[in-house]
């Protein structure tokens, strides 16, 4: 249940990395949070440090995984009816391999993952809130969505599609003076787990 009039930040990806910390820095600028990943039990501490410090926001964990597709749908009908206000696409994970080489399994849960969901959710978001006053959506893609890095092709074309993408849709948001923007975040190498997850065959 909603319990105050803040507006809502949704963060996906949010129990570890570059999704942790920005839920700690949404929450420091007082935004309620939504916050979406698979493991409950990091959702569940990440909610409880952020309460610690922040006891008037409210805080919803939401567990799921946007690598399967139905999920995905799923998961936007079940927050759309919050007063929603920031969007951030986080979700997601690499590969290092040659494309020869490459485990098919694993790319076809990273591009469902990392390019269908981040577009069907970003979609739905601007659908429904493009015209909400300082609406932004913000879009996690790297520094691999501007160059190729060597045995990470398939990784860099699924960050070169949400840099593309994300900044098609501001252009298209700017040319139809809505209110929301559409942001590209693109970090160089963090120390996350992305590494450990990249290099595995799972």
């Amino acid at each position: 249940m909603v319990q105050n009039t803040k507006r809502y930040t949704v963060i996906t990806g949010a129990s570890s990395g570059i999704g942790y910390e920005t839920a700690k820095a949404f929450a420091e600028r007082g935004s309620n949070l939504i916050l979406i990943a698979r493991r409950k039990d990091r959702l569940e501490a990440l909610r409880q440090e952020i309460l610690s410090l922040y006891p008037t926001l409210d805080v919803v964990p939401k567990v799921t995984d946007l690598s399967v597709s139905q999920n995905v749908f799923g998961l936007y009908e079940d927050v759309k009816s919050y007063p929603l206000q920031t969007w951030i696409n986080n979700a997601g994970f690499g590969n290092y391999d040659s494309v020869g080489h490459q485990n098919l399994e694993k790319i076809s849960r990273m591009l469902h993952l990392n390019v269908e969901a981040l577009t069907i959710l970003s979609s739905l978001f601007v659908r429904d809130f493009k015209n909400t006053e300082n609406a932004q959506l913000i879009n996690v893609s790297s520094c691999g969505g501007y160059t190729i890095v060597p045995n990470a092709v398939t990784y860099c074309a699924a960050k070169f599609y949400v840099s593309a993408f994300t900044e098609g849709l501001s252009w298209e948001l700017k040319t139809a003076h809505a209110k929301m923007q559409a942001k590209v975040l693109a970090p160089a190498a963090t120390k996350t787990e992305f590494g450990k997850v990249a290099n595995s065959q799972l």
